[in-house]
């Protein structure tokens, strides 16, 4: 099989990520003693940096992670809230029916930050001086300035000009779109970090003591004052096409921690996969999986019509549930994976494709779906198309229409001791709201995803998470940790990473092989970003496929919408094998790089 690379063997450590130098960041930690949670935390930060029309400081990250210590899979949340004065009322009262995708009204308590600490702290080796010393080394003199990057800026530079000056102050240097290849810093963010260190130090001369009050400064000190001073002092256009405020306070941010949880977890085929649970979109995974359990892919073989067909329709199926059934409530997630109800929803998937959105009634309670704009409308942003355009490697950094969306950053670590980490970085992308002038970063839009209707599990309500759609993955195999893994993507995430896996399992390549094969995925159930629009019975397939495969896909009914070659997937992942360890990356876009020895 072709493969643009190698898979990585060793027996040190291997790192894999969306861009280079965090890959090459997380290894030289752990060439320096560091263990697989210090070297994610330093390549974490380095993304910021690095792509930061992908990721920001005032963003979030889930993490699920294998301590060789403790002999368990832990899901680390640092996703953040909704604030206290954010309502579906106050929402109302600005004459929003859909929460904006872009600005300060869709701001959530920035978890990031909480989240890659509380990771250091508690499994961790370094010192907040030491994990944060390369993202400062490259926000102070700069990073190459990806193609991506130039073209998103270019994307929103008159929206910069126009309405968000303190962001062109940040993204325009010179008043000029950077090109690519060119230097871009952020010496503000570099200062920022700097005195988090500095007030750190200040405060302790333990490790622990430290990592506490650099979190205390970003969530009751200088950090929190300037996100509630601006949050509350300013106004600026959004999405909606209106100015507004923001509804984050200093109280929002100083009662909120990261926390670690347990993961959901489905077992298949004699491989015990754990995702985060339904607060995000992981398990629709594992739906995947229940369903997929009564089909003989083997005997389909990989790629071919039956089997694109049958994956499919069976996400069809899966994030149907997710869209009646997930939130930060509870959910009835033993029904859902249950063998019963999988073996009812199973008998749904037909011979041709589906266009309905079809949840299921787990344990005998009837599903309420939202109220979602109907294919092709806006809801309240008149003049905007709700259908998506093709999301290409991940969802569109910007939209040619107005709509300013963003993606997802991710990395994979395994150590010499046998520690795993899977994690996805995201939200408070440059284009996303205004750059706070003295923090050097924006913050997040992730209430985007929170719906403005009543008594849905989804529903915005103050001091909850929003559904999203970030979704790291780990895997067991015949009970022992083997494969951590991962994608950008938006609402892809859990089907790219589901086919990876799917190819993995059933076809057998090598970790490198199967991110390379030809992906796929349904446009058919609704986005989780502003407008919430759908494509009902739309395919994506790389045109690499047999083309008498989508010939028999398009007869069974589906929209194919063949993709170019090396456009779907931005896969990474890291796998304990035997005395060996393993690692990949992809190719496509050119910036996604596997390390290790």
């Amino acid at each position: 099989m072709f493969t643009t690379r190698p898979e990585l063997t060793g027996d040190f450590g291997m790192v894999a990520s969306t861009h280079w130098l965090a890959s090459a960041t997380g290894m030289g930690v752990l060439e320096r003693g560091g263990n697989a949670f210090d070297a994610a935390v330093a390549a974490g930060f380095v993304l910021q940096v690095a792509e930061p029309h992908l990721n920001g400081p005032g963003g979030e990250v889930p993490i699920l992670l294998w301590s060789e210590a403790e002999q368990q899979v832990s899901v680390v949340s640092g996703q953040g809230v909704a604030p206290a004065a954010a309502t579906i009322e106050r929402f109302a009262e600005l004459g929003l029916d859909v929460v904006p995708g872009t600005g300060l009204l869709a701001a959530t308590v920035p978890g990031a930050f909480g989240g890659w600490m509380l990771m250091l702290e508690r499994w961790g080796t370094w010192s907040l001086a030491d994990v944060l010393a390369p993202a400062i080394h490259y926000a102070e003199h700069g990073v190459p300035a990806l193609e991506r990057i130039s073209a998103t800026i270019a994307s929103v530079e008159g929206l910069f000009t126009n309405d968000w000056p303190t962001s062109a102050a940040t993204w325009l240097p010179d008043g000029h779109v950077p090109a690519p290849g060119s230097q871009l810093a952020n010496p503000v963010l570099a200062a920022t970090y700097r005195r988090l260190v500095a007030e750190a130090e200040a405060a302790s001369s333990t490790r622990e003591g430290q990592l506490e009050a650099a979190r205390k400064a970003w969530y009751e000190g200088f950090v929190a004052e300037a996100i509630a001073e601006f949050s509350a002092k300013t106004a600026w256009r959004d999405s909606s096409g209106e100015v507004h405020g923001g509804l984050l306070t200093g109280d929002d941010l100083a009662g909120w921690s990261a926390s670690v949880e347990e993961p959901v977890t489905f077992d298949y085929r004699g491989h015990t996969v754990a995702k985060t649970g339904p607060w995000g979109q992981g398990p629709v995974f594992l739906q995947q999986l229940a369903l997929l359990d009564g089909f003989d892919l083997d005997a389909m073989g990989h790629l071919s019509a039956d089997y694109i067909h049958t994956v499919t329709e069976a996400a069809k199926l899966a994030f149907a549930d997710r869209e009646a059934w997930y939130g930060d409530t509870d959910v009835p997630m033993s029904d859902l994976l249950s063998a019963a109800y999988n073996a009812e929803r199973r008998r749904l998937v037909g011979p041709e494709a589906s266009f309905e959105l079809r949840p299921g009634a787990p344990g005998g309670r009837q599903p309420r779906l939202p109220d979602f704009p109907a294919p092709g409308t806006a809801s309240n942003a008149p003049g905007l198309s709700g259908a998506r355009r093709p999301q290409g490697v991940g969802e569109p950094t910007v939209e040619r229409n107005g709509i300013v969306k963003g993606d997802t950053c991710h990395v994979d670590v395994v150590d010499r001791h046998g520690n795993m980490v899977s994690a996805t970085p995201s939200g408070g992308w440059l284009q996303s709201s205004p750059t706070i002038p003295e923090l050097g970063f924006c913050l997040g839009t992730r209430a985007q995803m929170f719906w403005l209707q009543e008594g849905l599990p989804a529903s915005l309500r103050p001091g909850t998470r929003p559904r999203t759609t970030l979704s790291p993955s780990f895997a067991l195999r015949d009970g022992k940790p083997w494969l951590a893994f991962g994608t950008p993507g938006g609402d892809q995430q859990d089907q790219w990473s589901l086919n990876f896996f799917l190819s993995v399992v059933h076809g057998k390549p090598n970790l490198q092989e199967a991110i390379d094969a030809p992906m796929f995925h349904s446009e058919h159930f609704p986005s989780s970003f502003f407008p919430r629009g759908s494509r009902p019975g739309v395919l994506h397939v790389e045109d690499r496929v047999d083309p008498g495969v989508l010939a028999e896909l398009r007869r069974r009914g589906h929209e194919v919408e063949a993709q170019d070659s090396w456009t779907l997937g931005r896969l990474s992942a890291v796998a304990r094998d035997g005395a060996f360890l393993k690692a990949a990356a992809n190719p496509r876009g050119a910036q996604g790089y596997a390390v290790g020895r």
